[in-house]
């Protein structure tokens, strides 16, 4: 029975990230009026009735493509060879090591950049990110076995993704992976920008 739900789950999800990356590859060619939901089913191959099934909207199914993570099977690795001593704040750095590759987090730009444009996205975005922050907090809070106080794990995971935001808005200049030097004049790298997130919440500011 476990099987069969997995593998129900499983269908369900990449039906999900299929819609999802249909609407993003629309709202990036066409703009966020440029394409209705009858677009997406087309290209994705599937119903009207399968996409109300996952998405309320266009506007929802454009800001989860870049809003799922997709490397679950990664950090389920790393989690079962995980040391019970590590801090909270170790498991969070790893965590985001493992999840903003530079693919995600160009997409990321990529929704943000978008929303300017069209200010119905925002709403979702910020719902999106929230869940993200959540399942985060959820995370670290099952892993820690109740060493740590939930406040503490609460305020780290606000801090981290608080950190984050200005390099999605660009008002912080850092370089990706793979990004030429010349399109971030006087940026830093992410990874340069998340060691030195981290170094400052490992010493306390």
């Amino acid at each position: 029975m476990m099987n069969k739900q997995s593998l129900r789950d499983m269908k369900r999800e990449a039906t999900a990230f299929a819609l999802a990356d249909a609407a993003f590859a629309l709202a990036m060619e066409h703009g966020m009026d440029g394409f209705v939901v009858e677009d997406v089913v087309h290209l994705a191959g599937y119903s009207r009735r399968t996409f109300a099934n996952h998405y309320s909207c266009k506007e929802e199914a454009v800001a989860s493509a870049a809003l799922i993570f997709k490397g679950a099977d990664e950090i389920a690795i790393w989690i079962a060879g995980l040391d019970e001593d590590i801090s909270p704040l170790e498991m969070l750095y790893h965590l985001m090591k493992m999840q903003l590759t530079a693919e995600h987090f160009v997409k990321l730009q990529e929704l943000v950049t978008l929303s300017k444009q069209y200010p119905s996205l925002a709403p979702f975005i910020l719902s999106g990110l929230h869940r993200l922050q959540l399942t985060a907090q959820e995370t670290l809070n099952g892993l820690s076995f109740g060493r740590f106080p939930e406040g503490y794990i609460h305020l780290l995971v606000g801090a981290v993704y608080g950190a984050v935001l200005p390099m999605l808005d660009g008002s912080l200049n850092v370089l990706l992976p793979g990004q030429p030097a010349s399109e971030a004049h006087e940026s830093v790298t992410f990874d340069h920008y998340l060691d030195t997130m981290f170094n400052y919440l490992r010493n306390g500011f």
